[in-house]
């Protein structure tokens, strides 16, 4: 069955060209952008009751967009103004340069991991002295909090926002070739909001071993997967499909 159509479960990107677009130009498919999950803000006075206090930490360790967005949006709530000797550990280069919307990058402290969470822990272990804030939505990948724990650091997660479903009826008569996956969240949305989905020729692509073991659970049949050596981004694995079943 040809690929004609895709949904992706995630905020269409705001950068011209992505490779979304050339993918659309090349195959000439048709590529819907709907976030499958969104992020509510926590409050300060819940960050309060997790018995947090922000001067009693020197790093603050940064997973996402969505954590630096909402670090610093607790701090402005609870008053309190991020010193410049503040250490930065970023999971990746996004993360780091996102971080810019917040500090002037060059006169801070800033540690980069590469994409991964585990690459930032040669960082984290040549500043184990520190004390380190972890900003997190309610759901946080059980890797992230056990390499913490191994490295026997002084640290503690914070709950800054929380992932929540989106409403996604609108699109119950909407049928794709594709639907596209990154998180078992989205996986969980999807069968939150159609509950008597039946895949029969949908296929379905996934990203990380985390939502492809969410998927698989849920029983689906998964079609396309990524990173894979050969394809390390979902546009390059959805190309590499899209070519072998259009011919």
């Amino acid at each position: 069955m040809k690929v004609k159509t895709i949904l992706v479960s995630q905020p269409e990107p705001k950068i011209e060209n992505s490779p979304y677009s050339r993918l659309i130009e090349k195959e000439k498919v048709k590529v819907d952008f709907r976030p499958f999950i969104h992020v509510e803000e926590v409050e300060a006075k819940n960050v309060r009751q997790q018995k947090i206090d922000l001067n009693n930490f020197t790093a603050i360790i940064l997973t996402s967009r969505n954590s630096v967005d909402h670090f610093f949006r607790i701090a402005e709530e609870m008053r309190f103004k991020v010193p410049d000797s503040m250490k930065y550990f970023c999971q990746s280069e996004a993360v780091a340069y996102y971080l810019q919307k917040y500090v002037v990058y060059r006169k801070r402290k800033i540690y980069v991991g590469k994409r991964m969470f585990n690459e930032l822990v040669p960082l984290i272990k040549k500043y184990k002295d520190e004390k380190f804030l972890l900003p997190s939505s309610d759901t946080l990948k059980a890797t992230v909090p056990q390499t913490l724990d191994e490295l026997k650091v002084d640290w503690k997660r914070g709950i800054f926002y929380k992932t929540v479903i989106s409403d996604l009826s609108d699109l119950r008569e909407v049928t794709y070739d594709v639907l596209v996956f990154f998180s078992p969240s989205g996986i969980e949305s999807l069968l939150k909001n159609f509950p008597d989905f039946e895949q029969n020729g949908t296929r379905i692509a996934v990203f990380g071993n985390s939502t492809v073991k969410a998927a698989a659970d849920a029983g689906l049949r998964i079609d396309i997967q990524a990173p894979t050596p050969e394809t390390p981004s979902m546009t390059m694995a959805l190309q590499k499909y899209i070519t072998s079943v259009n011919k």
